[in-house]
């Protein structure tokens, strides 16, 4: 059995002409998002949880509102793919449960892909988590949703 859960990024500053999207920080309002989120998620996470979220500075900011070690991964970029992530992650032959804090629409790809979905129909809010497990049923694989949450609705 395994647990994936995708923590989009809080709601970031607007980009400026000319500068670099990964350096855009969280907004006011994306802080409190991130740690309203990272609340409800320390009471909820196993112990022995992987940590892993994209180099952007936004991602940054939002991984630490939950105060806990994780890892930079550039496979999280805004450019990666849903394939990156899942091999990153080890979908679904891992074990435990891995955070990843990322980016639309990567996150909702993968997610729609995990759910049979087609990938233009699943996007997750900004601050929003979706925990996913993966596990056997009469010999089969299945990809069950456990919460789909946004930080409005903490």
């Amino acid at each position: 059995m395994m647990d994936l859960i995708l923590w989009r990024h809080a709601e970031a500053r607007p980009g400026q002409e000319g500068e670099d999207d990964l350096l855009r920080p969280l907004t006011p309002r994306g802080e409190k998002q991130a740690a309203r989120m990272a609340a409800w998620l320390e009471r909820q996470l196993p112990q022995g949880l992987r940590t892993l979220a994209s180099p952007a500075r936004r991602t940054e900011q939002t991984a630490l509102a939950l105060g806990r070690p994780f890892k930079r991964r550039a496979e999280l970029l805004p450019q990666g793919s849903p394939a990156d992530l899942l091999t990153l992650v080890r979908w679904p032959q891992g074990r435990g449960a891995v955070l990843v804090v990322g980016h639309q629409p990567v996150l909702g790809q993968t997610a729609a892909q995990l759910l049979g979905m087609p990938a233009a129909q699943c996007t997750l809010r900004k601050g929003a988590v979706l925990w996913l497990r993966q596990r056997q049923r009469q010999g089969e694989n299945q990809t069950v949703l456990l919460a789909a949450l946004s930080p409005d609705f903490l």
